[in-house]
């Protein structure tokens, strides 16, 4: 087969959900099927890393698609001309767009629907195209792949899609991501809390995030737990001004550091050497971070709505998300009782095991082969 890829998302040092999600599939399923022919589509210039086997051409096609007008654009025409140029029997688009123009057959896959319940939280002028469109490209999909049996039966109650045409398709997590003894986790410690215990919280800090409710929370275990435990978030900062308001006013403000997009070797390190992962979104497709503090070791508190509590099972603490108090209350809990967290991990140990990248790339295939035939 000769099979067209859209690969945007892949950008050297910025890959992130949707990216990493491209990367540890593609890498691994044009590895193993060196009988097949893949092109990867770009929008702008990429680096050799990203071409992972011999059978891989890279095509770069313009415009750059960063807004709604050139999303459109790149779909609709530069993707459409050089589908039909290259006679694909199939694309497969890893990031929730299609091709409405082209013939040959396609696959999407649809990480969540989180601007359908959320879209206050984004750019108006990409809500409006995502809602408009979005519904378009499911029912164009010749099959449908996504990231959690909650997203796939989001898609079926919002969209009208029928269910046998969606694959459910798990994320993973790299192998860097593993327990860390002592010495190491002290160091890690010592570089970036001055030696004290921390929560950790990785992901953008936008409003989908509940990072004001994190915020609030922290402060109030706080109030009932002093000490030296900080609470250090990882990722992009979107100018949320509400968030960092909120920041400003809190009675231990001092013990929130903020970290910066990180690599995943580093990522890998503050992780593993955190007490416990604190993730209490308002909305979530999967919930990458959850996974990989499981294969670190380390204990999670997550939210109990959306996919969250499919991924994370009996392995860690679900709170409501849109309590302060619950929050709060859930992470004393982790804090005060060592025998808790620990029956955290052992739990964890077998939940994680749904959840590899292998998978992940097997289950795609095959998602591939259903469109195909």
């Amino acid at each position: 087969m000769k099979i067209a890829v859209n690969t945007r998302f892949l950008i050297k040092d910025r890959l992130e959900g949707i990216g990493w999600f491209t990367y540890e599939s593609l890498k691994r399923i044009t590895q193993q099927h060196p009988e097949h022919q893949f092109i990867f589509l770009f929008d702008r210039p990429y680096p050799k890393e990203f071409i992972f086997s011999p059978n891989i051409t890279g095509k770069i096609l313009f415009p750059q698609a960063r807004h709604p007008l050139l999303w459109y654009l790149w779909f609709e025409w530069s993707v459409a001309a050089v589908l039909r140029r290259l006679q694909a029997d199939i694309f497969l688009s890893t990031d929730g767009y299609l091709s409405l123009s082209a013939s040959c057959k396609q696959v999407v896959v649809l990480h969540d629907l989180a601007f359908e319940h959320f879209p206050d939280h984004i750019n108006a002028l990409a809500a409006r195209y995502y809602r408009h469109y979005t519904p378009k490209f499911a029912k164009r999909a010749d099959r449908i792949a996504t990231v959690s049996e909650f997203s796939k039966q989001d898609i079926v109650n919002l969209y009208g899609i029928n269910p046998e045409k969606i694959d459910v398709v798990y994320n993973g997590s790299h192998e860097l991501f593993h327990p860390m003894n002592n010495e190491a986790k002290a160091k890690i410690k010592g570089e970036f809390t001055s030696g004290c215990d921390y929560f950790i919280y990785v992901g953008a800090l936008q409003p989908r995030k509940n990072i004001i409710n994190l915020f609030l929370a922290f402060d109030e275990f706080k109030s009932k737990n002093p000490g030296s435990l900080k609470l250090v978030t990882v990722g992009r900062n979107w100018s949320y001004r509400e968030a960092l308001k909120v920041h400003a006013s809190m009675q231990h403000k001092d013990d929130v550091i903020f970290l910066n997009h990180l690599s995943r070797n580093d990522l890998s390190k503050l992780i593993g050497a955190s007490l416990a992962m604190v993730y209490v979104s308002l909305f979530e497709g999967f919930g990458i971070p959850i996974i990989e503090a499981m294969n670190c070791d380390i204990p999670v508190l997550s939210s109990n709505v959306s996919s969250m509590p499919e991924v994370t099972g009996d392995a860690g603490l679900l709170a409501d998300p849109y309590s302060v108090t619950d929050i709060a209350d859930k992470m004393e809990q982790l804090y005060c009782n060592e025998k808790l967290r620990n029956e955290l991990v052992r739990k964890a140990k077998i939940q994680r095991e749904k959840f590899t990248w292998q998978r992940t790339a097997d289950e795609l295939w095959k998602c591939l082969i259903k469109a195909s035939t």
